[in-house]
């Protein structure tokens, strides 16, 4: 007897043992999305420290619901009970807060404007949460707000019960706003000022508020005072409330939108993103962008809580760096900077630190959104001419935080990776003056760069701190300029200058512990030394993290620690060692340890991102299946679509692009090469839909997490020893085969021909190893 079929979101299948469901075909992507992944966190445990962001892809202008006072940098925490307003955001983390910032709130009852007056209990099961769509039950105010958004607009919705007493607060923050109700437009109209740094003097967000009802009550407000009949404020704390009448259910819209520009550039970015469209016609858009780059990449074969967790990681990678540019009427595109405060012509973004996006967020974009990268590359060339050096961390101008000068791999890696269309010159000229110089602040160019230069590191003992991470960080960022030169054709002299600084992390390493060490400008290592110290000489972590920070040479690492089956039992003693730390150079245990000591996976601290490629370097040891085993231990573990999540900061889509590659199969060790080391794919099938139109088909059947194993792998029919994949083979497109099993294979890619890329290699072959091999 037939049964009757039934059209559902998506299929269910059975894997071989029958205990658990497998995802079929995804036709929704944006579905399978939890924005509240990694929002139960707090400052002494990061479980993710994210915030459910209603916005569109890489957007200008993001909102949230806020739980937290105003300020809080935690503006929305899971395990909180009320919220205060929904806030336009452009926070990238709690640690480096927020600027541009104001919030609206309905309200019932009483005219009250406070934040703590007028927030209201809410409760998780009374509250939606998508990307393109948020919507929760205020019970104070027997209130159900909805909000949906574009790139620098959105459309609220707030169903009012039935009252005389129905209103609306807009607050523009401290730090200096201004506030106007026009009650003959329906509208209000102000600026906030509100901001954690990195903006020059004048700067102002401009925002509109447009409300499809009459009021019958317009007040103004500053700090704790209401106004009288004054429709007009400005002060250290502006706002404005405004009242009337509603029916049970009664629907008032408000269309809102902002504006670094000007109020005549707020109000045409209203008129030319939402137009006549009402509410559900914007959230239909809104869901429409949102799956046209979900879409991008469709996996099948995995289980319900992985398929939720890749979706909701992928959500995260395309949320940073924002869009800092707007459009005038006349179609062209210009942006206020924060380098200078002038009003000029092209694309900027802003929101991200380097530090720890150059490792996979970048990459990822480069495999598989170039085009949005490249209008990245032109901001980076607008804020080099602006402000005079690129930024590390934008938020959205310079901020004073993390080391390294890793704008040179952004750089470097997008133009290796074969994007065009900008003025890489420009850029080039740019990581050069960054390399010899130390800017402003301590975070723009290279601190300690005439030590660097002079002797190869930056020493311990002249008063800059974090000094052997700066010189890790810095011989890498040589190599991605020496492989940025080679591909301009500059001069031998200078390129030969950057391989050799490249070499420079030798200088940090200790033979006696195999490890690297601060050392002082005598040449001496520093004395005492605990390779379990965190911070010092490191950055958020100690020795057994930073050891590995060799990206491009990791061979010549090898080398140093005796050979690969030396190496390889250096990289198990991570995993072995307990989670044993010194925190006495903060004085407290920070975040970032207390992170790796609870998940029990001994030294490993995934939660940060300096060890997050660590696993992959089995593979320049002959030994990729414990690669492959570690990749899913992490993967299972330490990420889930839940409020917590994440094993730690999430950073900019960092984390989430560590997950998003890794369920690939494969992840970008060493940026500015034309490289991926491989690992185990998470999912059966993959299907990635290149932005060069080409299809890319990622095959792994009977994939399972018994047969987590690599066995074989092919591309396009031909089988590929090696433990790498080429960017620009993959970029042709095809089926990308892996032969999964329940044991580990040891004789593949156990050779030292199979090893991923090294400079130190490299350039025993002549520089043609990243070539020697075509398919």
């Amino acid at each position: 007897m037939k049964k009757a079929c039934f059209l559902l979101t998506f299929a269910v299948l059975y894997n071989a043992f029958g205990y658990s469901q497998l995802v079929g075909n995804i036709n929704d992507p944006v579905e399978w999305v939890n924005p509240l992944m990694g929002t139960d966190s707090k400052p002494g445990l990061s479980n993710g420290n994210t915030y459910p962001s209603i916005c569109l892809p890489w957007g200008m202008n993001y909102w949230t619901p806020q739980t937290n006072r105003m300020g809080d940098g935690w503006t929305y925490q899971y395990n909180a009970d009320k919220i205060r307003g929904f806030k336009q955001t452009h926070q990238p983390s709690p640690w480096m807060n927020d600027y541009g910032q104001f919030s609206i709130m309905p309200v019932t009852n009483k005219m009250v404007f406070d934040q703590d007056d007028r927030a209201s209990w809410f409760s998780h099961k009374a509250e939606i949460a998508k990307p393109y769509y948020y919507s929760v039950y205020l019970a104070d105010h027997n209130v159900t707000a909805e909000i949906t958004p574009t790139e620098r607009t959105a459309q609220f919705r707030f169903t009012y019960p039935k009252t005389d007493s129905a209103f609306l607060v807009v607050d523009a923050f401290d730090n200096g706003s201004y506030i106007k109700i026009i009650p003959s437009e329906h509208k209000i109209i102000g600026y906030t000022t509100k901001n954690s740094g990195g903006v020059p003097a004048g700067f102002k967000n401009y925002f509109v508020v447009y409300i499809d009802k009459p009021f019958s009550v317009a007040r103004t407000w500053h700090e704790k005072t209401m106004g009288k009949d004054n429709l007009e404020i400005e002060s250290i704390h502006a706002g404005a409330i405004i009242g009337f009448s509603t029916s049970g259910g009664e629907q008032v819209n408000c269309r809102v939108a902002s504006s670094f520009i000007s109020f005549e550039q707020a109000e045409f970015n209203l008129k030319s993103e939402l137009g006549k469209d009402d509410f559900d016609q914007t959230c239909r858009k809104a869901k429409l962008a949102w799956n046209k780059q979900l879409g991008k990449l469709l996996v099948e074969g995995g289980s319900v809580d992985q398929t939720r967790t890749f979706y909701s990681c992928l959500y995260r990678t395309l949320q940073f760096p924002q869009k800092l540019y707007e459009v005038d009427d006349k179609g062209s595109v210009q942006h206020y900077s924060p380098y200078n405060g002038k009003v000029l012509p092209g694309e900027l973004f802003a929101g991200t630190g380097f530090w720890d996006t150059f490792r996979a967020l970048y990459p990822f974009l480069n495999l598989m959104y170039p085009s949005i990268n490249i209008e990245m590359q032109k901001g980076l060339v607008n804020a080099y001419k602006e402000g005079g050096y690129l930024p590390e961390w934008s938020g959205p101008g310079y901020r004073n935080v993390m080391v390294g000068n890793n704008s040179a791999a952004i750089v470097a890696d997008a133009y290796i990776k074969g994007l065009r269309g900008y003025d890489i010159n420009t850029l080039y000229e740019a990581v050069l003056k960054d390399a010899d110089t130390e800017g402003p602040i301590d975070a723009v160019g290279r601190r300690g760069v005439n030590y660097y230069n002079e002797l190869g590191y930056v020493p311990y003992d002249v008063k800059i701190n974090e000094n052997a991470a700066r010189t890790l960080e810095y011989a890498f960022d040589d190599f991605t300029i020496y492989q940025l030169g080679k591909a301009l054709n500059r001069p031998k002299a200078e390129l030969e200058r950057f391989a050799n600084h490249a070499m420079n992390y030798k200088k940090l390493f200790d033979p006696q512990t195999r490890l690297m060490r601060g050392r002082n400008r005598d040449g001496s290592f520093q004395n005492p030394f605990n390779p379990f110290k965190w911070g010092d000489t490191f950055t958020e972590g100690n020795s057994w993290h930073y050891s590995w920070s060799v990206f491009h040479d990791i061979a010549g690492l090898a080398r140093l620690m005796g050979g690969r089956n030396e190496f390889a039992k250096k990289l198990d003693s991570v995993f072995i060692l307990p989670p044993v730390f010194d925190d006495s150079y903060y004085g407290t245990v920070i975040h970032e340890i207390r992170e790796m000591q609870i998940m029990n996976m001994g030294q490993y601290a995934h939660g940060n991102q300096p060890i997050q490629h660590m696993i992959y370097l089995y593979n320049y040891a002959g030994q990729p299946w414990k690669t492959q085993y570690w990749i899913r231990e992490v993967m299972d573990k330490l990420y889930k679509a839940t409020p917590d999540g994440y094993c730690g900061d999430e950073d900019n889509g960092q984390t989430s692009a560590w997950y998003i590659f890794s369920a690939m199969g494969f992840y970008p060790v060493c940026s500015a090469t034309d490289q991926y080391v491989i690992g185990t794919p998470l999912f059966s099938r993959m299907t990635l839909k290149l932005d060069n139109g080409k299809t890319l088909r990622i095959n792994a059947a009977g994939n399972s997490g018994i047969n987590k194993y690599v066995q074989r792998v092919q591309l396009n029919g031909k089988v590929i020893p090696y433990n790498w994949l080429k960017h620009s083979a993959l970029q042709m497109g095809g089926n990308l085969e892996f032969i999964m099993g329940e044991n580990p294979e040891k004789n593949r890619g156990t050779k030292p021909e199979h090893e991923p890329y090294s400079l130190s290699t490299d350039q025993r072959l002549g520089g043609l190893f990243s070539e020697k091999v075509i398919y």
